[in-house]
């Protein structure tokens, strides 16, 4: 797998625009008072499929060869990948198949049925869903579409860091999520060649912490896989992603669960907008760490608004 570059992403970005619009960047007064300092959130979840990740299931599945096509692809995902996968299958007429955990949140399974892919449910959680995707896949020769692997899907992602720093040349901190890292890596791409004084954070929960700790061990490592937060929820880290990581990523932290229910509320509150466990982790990590990014202007990643009705009760109700 080769790492992509800065050329891949403007790439990604020709092969996207046909079919997907700019998402806003808002800034909002109610948080810039909760944070303490401007704040603007980028709204990946007003992308079709509800999440940042379908631009790189059209830059991916706009380049499979017509032997692919004729295939089709198969993947795994708790659900917003195989969202992607099932939104860009069906605008370029490819079979897709989604392998996800038993308890996939059923609005995302409901959507991607409703795109047109089969749903094949394995497994308590996603490196169960995956272990049995890759095995069918090799069995039946089909393209497996790996969630965090795959150099075109990191340009594809990559693209909503340019979208940015186009509308904001002059953002300070870009604080994103990393589940698989696939977006941590595309917007640490897009700031090392174009915006080098931009400091970039991830951050993870704390209870599905592998990312977090393969990049800080330099080395693949598989942790406990327990957060609510689905697009957070690995307990193997993605080769790929992290070999950007390791060479691009300078700062990389950790929130609890309960910080991240809190954020999903202040989103709804003071931005109006509902996110996702994962898309308000970033809120979560800059409520956190105010004091250092006061005078700051700070970019909020909100990957994705594909909650549960469950998860949204439970977070309402704490």
């Amino acid at each position: 797998m080769s790492i992509p570059t800065i050329k891949d992403v403007l790439l990604a970005r020709q092969r996207i625009q046909p079919y997907l619009r700019p998402t806003p960047l808002h800034s909002y007064p109610a948080l810039n008072e909760l944070v303490g300092t401007q704040v603007f959130v980028k709204h990946e979840n007003y992308q079709p499929v509800g999440a940042f990740k379908v631009r790189g299931g059209i830059n991916l599945i706009s380049q499979l060869t017509e032997q692919e096509r004729a295939c089709g692809v198969i993947s795994a995902s708790t659900g917003n990948h195989g969202q992607s996968v099932a939104y860009a299958a069906q605008l370029f007429g490819v079979k897709a198949r989604i392998v996800v955990p038993e308890g996939a949140n059923p609005g995302k399974v409901a959507a991607m049925r409703g795109m047109g892919a089969e749903v094949i449910f394995q497994g308590a959680n996603f490196d169960e869903a995956r272990t049995r995707c890759e095995s069918m896949a090799l069995e039946e020769g089909c393209r497996y579409i790996h969630s965090g692997d795959e150099p075109l899907l990191i340009a594809g992602v990559g693209t909503y860091a340019l979208e940015m720093l186009e509308d904001q040349p002059d953002l300070d901190v870009i604080i994103v999520p990393v589940g698989g890292g696939s977006g941590a890596a595309g917007v640490a791409i897009v700031t090392s060649h174009l915006a080098p004084h931009v400091r970039v954070i991830g951050v993870q929960s704390a209870s599905s912490p592998a990312a977090h700790e393969s990049w800080r061990q330099k080395r693949l490592v598989e942790m406990p896989n327990e957060t609510f937060a689905e697009g957070l929820a690995t307990g193997t880290a993605f080769a790929l992603p992290q070999q950007v990581l390791w060479e691009l990523l300078s700062e990389f932290e950790l929130v609890t669960d309960e910080e991240i229910s809190r954020a999903m509320v202040a989103m709804l509150e003071c931005a109006h907008s509902l996110a996702e466990a994962a898309g308000a982790s970033p809120l979560a990590l800059a409520w956190r760490i105010k004091k250092e990014l006061a005078g700051k202007k700070v970019g909020l990643v909100c990957s994705g608004g594909n909650t549960s009705l469950e998860h949204l009760r439970k977070v309402l109700g704490q």
